[in-house]
């Protein structure tokens, strides 16, 4: 890899690797793979933690990308290298679109997937459950494919880059379909707790902004349109309300973070256009949400998501403090074994800090111990301080996936300082 770009997107992070690779063929990645003591799969550079550092680092942005769409299967094929953004273009000129899209389309899909990365809204899953199919090439410098149904499978695709070296994925697609986007401003918290369930299901996706003090700053709706213009999903008029349980329509575009310009933003004003122009919160040409920051997030049971919010609005004069926004979303359960969804509807409680990693630290301490008592999960790749005693509670199949690690990746060529200490320790 030539003049590799040595830290993470947010600048929060410095990889520690000291050998740097970037094959061009699958040969070559095999090559590479079996060869190295340790080695981890660098994608976007979208994470905020150490989850993809490793003693050597190799990317996939060489290997073609290959799209390959089966209209009779209603699937996808694709580098996991690609990102959302790519995919979604040559997907929605096929007519075809995914079910969901996270906030930013600039991320890879193998780091998403691996990473149980999603969008948001009550009936949809993160983005690893549209995954049908993997291949990997694992330490031995083997190529591994698996198949939804497979023994394992729901093991295997959130695997947190401990398994192998992602190399391509299978997604399930849907015909596609039009959104439109609205943001309201100043729901008040009487109004949005009394309510929180008709709130968060107003749209197909659903996103209340805040700072932890005053109110919820910016509620964003994203609904399904169908072709006469009427939202389907859930149904409403063909029009966007004027309010919703208090919060007035905004008057122009808006950015979640206080003062920073709207032209980073996907359009709003309940203006019908594509799934992949509306589904994101940010364009691809620009960047997304600050960029110089830390991001933390952390998923608790849909049934203590109020508690869970109580909990942190306690601590909203010390968090806003240091806060650029954060977001409160939800997401449908899965079966996918170390996805923080598993087996529970969950409330997603996402934090963007500045960057001012000690304070946030602190912080960070004292948000996990009062969210404890709901069994909150991290996202695997923003920053946590919680460490394997406290996260093998949190995951039922934890045992199961470590034993897979250890069978798929015999010599240990994936394990990190990350996964020993988040995972294994």
């Amino acid at each position: 890899m030539t003049d590799p770009v040595r830290s993470n997107w947010a600048g929060n992070y410095t990889y520690c690797a000291t050998g740097w690779h970037d094959p061009a063929t699958l040969d070559e990645l095999r090559r590479v793979v079996a060869d190295a003591g340790r080695i981890r799969v660098i994608g976007s550079r979208h994470s905020f933690n150490d989850i993809a550092d490793s003693v050597e680092l190799v990317s996939l942005h060489e290997l073609p990308h290959n799209v390959v769409i089966d209209r009779e299967r209603a699937t996808v094929t694709c580098s996991a290298a690609i990102t959302y953004g790519a995919l979604a273009v040559v997907l929605d000129d096929a007519g075809l679109a995914l079910h969901n899209m996270a906030s930013l389309p600039h991320i890879s899909v193998g780091g998403a997937v691996t990473t149980a990365t999603h969008g948001s809204g009550d009936a949809n899953g993160n983005l690893a459950t549209a995954v049908l199919g993997i291949e990997m090439v694992t330490s031995s410098g083997d190529v591994l494919s698996a198949s939804r149904g497979d023994a394992d499978f729901e093991g295997m695709v959130v695997g947190l880059g401990a398994l192998g070296a992602l190399t391509r994925l299978t997604l399930d697609v849907e015909p596609a379909y039009l959104v439109r986007q609205t943001v309201y401003e100043r729901l008040s918290w009487d109004a949005f707790i009394a309510n929180f369930d008709a709130v968060m299901s107003l749209g197909y996706s659903v996103s209340a902004f805040t700072d932890w003090t005053d109110d919820i700053a910016q509620l964003w709706v994203k609904s399904r349109v169908t072709a006469d213009g009427r939202d389907h999903d859930p149904p409403s008029p063909s029009s966007s309300p004027s309010s919703v349980f208090g919060a007035a329509r905004a008057a122009g575009d808006r950015h979640p973070v206080p003062g920073a310009s709207p032209a980073a933003c996907t359009p709003q004003g309940g203006v019908p256009g594509s799934w992949l122009d509306r589904l994101p919160h940010f364009r691809t040409g620009f960047t997304p949400s600050r960029g110089d920051e830390i991001q933390s997030e952390f998923h608790v049971p849909r049934a203590d998501g109020l508690g869970a919010i109580a909990a942190v609005r306690g601590l909203g004069a010390d968090i806003a403090e240091h806060l650029l926004v954060s977001e409160i979303r939800t997401v449908a359960a899965d079966t996918l074994w170390m996805s923080p969804q598993y087996e529970r509807d969950s409330v997603a409680l996402h934090f963007t800090w500045r960057l001012h990693p000690a304070a946030v630290r602190d912080l960070l301490l004292r948000i996990e111990e009062v969210l404890a008592p709901f069994g909150a999960r991290p996202h695997w790749g923003k920053v946590f301080v919680a460490e394997a005693p406290a996260t093998a509670l949190l995951y039922p199949r934890r045992d199961d996936f470590v034993a897979l690690a250890a069978r798929l990746d015999g010599r240990g060529a994936f394990r990190n300082e990350w996964f020993e200490r988040t995972i294994v320790a």
